[in-house]
């Protein structure tokens, strides 16, 4: 690769061939190195994907690059959440205002099979398969790959060569060994278990398809998002150690008692579940934070390279597509000045990633615990008759990142404002009712002067 518009990117997961059909699309020929064979030719070992959450800023990016119709054909749209109790009742809670304000399933592989297409159509970018990144030469710009089958490795040069390589990356390792440079892992002390709900034998669904169904119980919870083949993909997330835990569930009869117990209207739906339980790896989760985030204007960390998240806000495919638009508005601002683009648009993004990780974390007890208690779940119509009352002033915190363009970093900020005020609204009373709507409209309006879109 010796032609000045020649770009390289490790990884073709989701962010990689998405950020390949921006840079085509400005007429930079583009290579990318993928570690695993083609998907859209091989059979992949299923049970550590899961399902995606795509909202307002994963699908600006793909409009963006005029493939957000291909997408939203494989996608459900989801209204909200379906809690299951454990006396098997259940309990609907909307994620925005209307049916207007949904999220949308779609599943991972079919969306990376759609974007490697999309990239590729574009005549400007090559995938090569089974290509596995085992160092690089941040002096020279170049990178050490191995191929899977033959053994081969080879020294690639790039005028840029951008990591879209995932949590693991090793890219952003070895830039981690640099003087000034900071990267780490921290991981969460849950992980994860796909399990799958089969359709019905004539393809329709075995449960309510347009929400995403929870079954919180307190410190662990299970989940299922639909597919567009009448399935649904199930992840419990749970601790590793302890009791209950992964470690703990080592046995098939161990598992169908925690079910039985834990998920009754769960479990006659579940029909491989032993099997699954123990053949789908246990997935680990964490959060990963570097900085910077670029070699000067050879090399660039994105998407979970640079800033991996847990999964509980569902943003983190959304935060990466984000990441693909933030960078497109940097050409726009700097053009081929790489080092100006590079830089600049880790300044803008690290401080929007650390927030959404921070949010992502929090939620995660929200989903699995607070979901069943009655004051928040009072707190949660208070807040939408506030955002109805006050639009663009006071927007739940849910909204701001999942209906919203706002950076994620004033979604932090703001709904830590309005967090207190709810907590001091709805300090002494029992229902929505009871609520005094002219002190909340001093509260907001002196702790909120600033609206926002």
């Amino acid at each position: 690769m010796s032609e000045k518009n020649d770009i390289l990117l490790i990884g073709a997961g989701l962010a990689g061939p998405l950020l390949a059909r921006f840079l085509a699309l400005r007429n930079y020929r583009v290579k990318i190195l993928e570690r695993r064979p083609d998907i859209r030719k091989t059979e992949m070992n299923a049970g550590r994907s899961i399902n995606l959450a795509l909202s307002k800023r994963g699908l600006h990016a793909l409009e963006q690059v005029n493939t957000h119709k291909q997408v939203m054909a494989e996608a459900i749209p989801m209204k909200g959440r379906l809690m299951h109790a454990l006396d098997g009742t259940t309990s609907f809670h909307r994620y925005g205002q209307d049916d207007t304000e949904v999220i949308f399933s779609v599943p991972r592989r079919e969306l990376n099979k759609l974007l490697m297409n999309a990239a590729e159509e574009t005549g400007k970018v090559e995938i090569l398969f089974n290509e596995i990144c085992i160092d690089s030469d941040l002096d020279k710009c170049s990178v050490y790959h191995k191929n899977q089958d033959t053994g081969k490795t080879t020294e690639t040069y790039a005028n840029q060569i951008i990591a879209t390589d995932g949590s693991a990356s090793v890219i952003r390792r070895k830039m981690g060994k640099l003087e000034g440079y900071k990267e780490k892992t921290e991981p969460l002390s849950h992980g994860y278990k796909e399990l799958t709900i089969p359709a019905n034998e004539d393809g329709s669904f075995k449960l309510e398809p347009n929400v995403l169904h929870i079954w919180p119980r307190g410190n662990y919870m299970l989940i299922a998002l639909p597919n567009s083949d009448g399935t649904f993909t199930c992840t419990l997330f749970f601790p590793m150690e302890g009791t209950p835990s992964f470690a703990s569930l080592d046995i098939t009869d161990k598992v169908t008692h925690f079910f039985s117990k834990e998920f009754p209207d769960a479990i006659s739906y579940l029909k491989n579940l032993e099997e699954e339980f123990f053949l789908n790896e246990t997935g680990k989760l964490g959060t990963v934070k570097s900085w910077p985030w670029n070699v000067e204007d050879r090399f660039l960390l994105m998407g979970d390279a640079a800033h991996a998240i847990v999964p509980f806000f569902g943003q983190g495919i959304n935060a990466g597509f984000e990441d693909c638009t933030v960078l497109n508005e940097c050409f726009d601002e700097y053009g081929d000045n790489w080092g100006k683009v590079f830089e600049s648009f880790g300044k803008q993004r690290k401080p929007d990633t650390d927030a959404i990780a921070q949010m992502a974390l929090e939620n995660y007890i929200e989903m699995r615990s607070d979901t069943a208690d009655p004051r928040f779940l009072m707190k949660k119509e208070i807040e939408f008759a506030l955002e109805r009352r006050f639009p663009n002033r006071f927007i739940p915190r849910y909204s701001m990142v999942a209906f919203h363009r706002i950076p994620y970093n004033e979604c932090l900020r703001r709904g830590s404002i309005q967090a207190s005020i709810l907590d001091i609204l709805c300090s002494e009373i029992n229902s929505i009712d009871d609520m005094d709507w002219e002190r909340a409209k001093k509260m907001i309006r002196d702790a909120l002067k600033k609206s926002v879109s």
